[in-house]
This record gives structure tokens, sequence and C-alpha cells, in this order.
């Protein structure tokens, strides 16, 4: 795996599970180890947090997660 540059991380982009599902959309950078989405994506109109060691690639406007959906919705950060 290469070394991911956390700067890369855009806001708006999308989040994607491992599987290819549509996670969410990057809200922001909260501090230097987690991801905050969006609360108007989240499908609960909550905001959502998630490691940045979930990172596996970032593709442009994508950020592809390690996790498949199903690790990702059971683990995230509910806020």
């Amino acid at each position: 795996m290469a070394d991911i540059n956390l700067n890369d991380i855009q806001k708006h982009s999308e989040v994607i599970a491992s599987c290819g599902t549509h996670i969410g959309t990057v809200d922001h950078l909260e501090g230097s180890d987690k991801i905050k989405l969006t609360k108007q994506d989240s499908g609960d109109g909550m905001h959502h947090y998630i490691p940045t060691s979930w990172v596996e690639e970032i593709r442009g406007n994508q950020i592809i997660l390690n996790k498949n959906s199903e690790e990702v919705t059971s683990q995230w950060e509910v806020v």
C-alpha cells in the first residue's frame, strides 16, 4: 500500500467502502486521525466519524476504504 497523504482528502469527496458501496461524503478532517462525514448524506441525519487508518487509497475526489460497508457502519463513531 502506498503512503496516504491526508492533505489529499478534500471536502465533499465521496467515501467508498472496499466493496464499492457509497458510505458518505467528507465534511472535513477532524484532527489528524478522523474524517467527519456530512450529516446530509448519512441517512440518519447524524455526523459519523471514521478513522483515517481506514483509508486505503485516494483517487481524485474519491476516498476508498479498506473496510466493507458492513464493517464501516458497525464501527464508525456516531455523533
